[in-house]
């Protein structure tokens, strides 16, 4: 290589870091811009206010019972025994 070359290339290398650092400097925020307000939570409590009992009474019906339709004692329905 030459003289010449070599002092472009070290040219084109600091100018390239001077770019790479005011470019830098615009995208990435300092550590003063990073201050952000938030909005504070209260804490969470496991206590509950008491259900109405309009709703929750001990003559409700219970959707967690099994519900039967007819009498049918078979239990496995979709697997047929019977040879055709």
């Amino acid at each position: 290589m030459k003289q010449q070359d070599i002092a472009i290339i070290i040219g084109i290398v600091m100018a390239s870091c001077i770019l790479s650092f005011v470019i830098s400097s615009k995208v990435i925020s300092t550590p003063s811009n990073r201050q952000q307000q938030v909005q504070v939570i209260p804490e969470i409590s496991s206590r509950f206010n008491t259900p109405s009992s309009t709703y929750f009474n001990s003559s409700a019906i219970d959707p967690t019972q099994l519900i039967q339709i007819g009498n049918n004692s078979n239990a496995a329905p979709f697997n047929s025994s019977t040879n055709q």
